[in-house]
This record gives structure tokens, C-alpha cells and sequence, in this order.
């Protein structure tokens, strides 16, 4: 059974459906990368998944639980954590201080919580110096780079990633991407990219979303193979990532 089964979803902003009809699944363990251009229904679909969003019809299924129509809070307890696009650190608290926030979800000790906080130091080595200061000093890449670690301080079965290489430098993209790979080990992921190059080089399966519902599916190295494909929806002609 798929850790996430998405399966007829439609959301409607007022007059416009932003979603119609999307059915997808997420196997326990794999990376699953859903592209577009801006537009095509990538965030919402996340934000209907979060709970951020009410679909008008459809069913998500996580873990063998119907989830549609909870609250955020209460999705977040059943294991899912959404990194939402634009980071959302809080400027007046130190990196350290927005990393613990994301464990609001858990009943666990504070000197516990301060101890998992440091160990994400070691997976995000290029905020570990930045520890102790506040979230408006720090760089788009290092804010990134704070939004996921404290997504991951909820211990989620499921992360849900939201263009996370927006606005970034291609160095950063690289180094941001590095990390998610090394997430994969522990943690299922759902990630959102317009990068179509990175999002598919990390992915073991990647989905095409255009004005609301999926035209595409299939492995990484099928999607790049169809050069009708990759000229219409993955950026032109590019070579299969490494």
C-alpha cells in the first residue's frame, strides 16, 4: 500500500478550479517529484495535502487514513511536515529558535528538542555558524536551508517540499539538493520543483501537472527519454541528469 494515495482531487478557488481531478500515489521510502509551470496546481495539490487547503471533492489517503478536510495541526500529528515556497523564517528568532519551532507537534523535553536541534547542524553544516543568530541576517540559501531542518524536527513519514530551489544561486540549488538526498535515507519526501534538471535528479518517480491535472508519469530517465516530453514540459533539451 502507497504511504500517500491522492485520488480524483479538485480544489476551487472561488470560480477557477485549481485542481482537476488529480490522482497520484507515493510509495513509503522514494522521492516523488511533481513538475509544471507556474500555475499548473503543484502547490495547491501540496496545500491540500497539508490541510492548508479544503478540497471541494477527491480523497487523500496517508498511511491507511483517509486525511481530506483535516486541520493542519491535526495532519501534522499524523506525520506529514509541509516546507512551504518562500521559507517563512521568523526574523526575530535565532536559527536555532525557528529550527525547534517545527516540533511543536511533539510533547517531548526542551533540553531533548534543543539536542535534536543541534544534530541538524550536521545535516545543514552551512548553518551551524549561524546558530545563534537571527533569521533576517541570513542569506535566501541559509533560510532554505532552516525551513527544511525545522520541517524535519517534526520526525515526519512525509515531507512536503515546496520549490525549494526558488530564488536560489546554482551553487546553493546544488548544495540544497545534496541535502535532500541525504533526507531520502529516513524520510519519504513530495517535492515541488519548477527546476525540472534537479527535482528529477534526486526523484525516483516524477508526475506533470498542466492547468490542473496530470498529463505524465513515469521514472526519472522516461521523462528526459521523450524529447516531445522534455521540450513541452522539462525545460527543452536537456541531458538525462547524472
Amino acid at each position: 500500500m502507497p504511504l500517500l494515495e491522492v485520488r480524483n482531487l479538485v480544489v476551487r478557488y472561488g470560480e477557477i478550479e485549481a485542481l482537476r481531478g488529480v490522482s497520484f500515489s507515493v510509495e513509503e521510502g522514494k522521492v516523488v517529484t511533481l513538475l509544471g509551470a507556474n500555475g499548473a496546481g503543484k502547490s495547491t495539490t501540496l496545500r491540500a495535502i497539508s490541510g492548508l487547503t479544503k478540497p471541494a471533492s477527491g480523497e487523500i489517503v496517508f498511511d491507511g487514513e483517509p486525511i481530506s478536510g483535516l486541520g493542519p495541526e491535526t495532519i501534522v500529528r499524523r506525520g506529514i511536515s509541509h516546507v512551504p515556497e518562500g521559507r517563512r523564517v521568523f526574523p526575530g528568532l535565532t536559527v536555532k529558535e525557528n529550527i525547534m519551532l517545527g516540533a511543536s507537534n511533539r510533547r517531548a523535553p526542551k533540553a531533548q528538542l534543543s539536542r535534536e536541534a543541534d544534530a541538524m547542524f550536521d545535516l545543514f553544516p552551512d548553518i551551524r555558524k549561524f546558530s545563534n543568530a537571527l533569521g533576517w541576517t541570513l542569506s535566501g540559501g541559509q533560510l532554505q536551508m532552516v525551513a527544511v531542518a525545522r520541517g524535519l524536527m517534526a520526525k515526519p513519514k512525509l515531507l512536503l517540499l515546496d520549490e525549494p530551489s526558488l530564488g536560489l544561486a546554482p551553487v546553493i540549488v546544488q548544495a540544497v539538493f545534496r541535502i535532500i538526498s541525504e533526507i531520502r535515507r529516513s524520510t519519504t519526501v513530495l517535492l515541488v520543483e519548477q527546476n525540472a534538471r534537479m527535482g528529477l535528479s534526486v526523484a525516483d518517480y516524477g508526475y506533470v501537472l498542466e492547468t490542473g491535472r496530470i498529463v505524465l508519469g513515469g521514472k526519472p530517465d522516461e521523462l528526459w527519454g521523450n524529447e516531445a516530453i522534455r521540450a513541452a514540459y522539462l525545460g527543452g533539451h536537456a541531458k538525462v541528469p547524472a
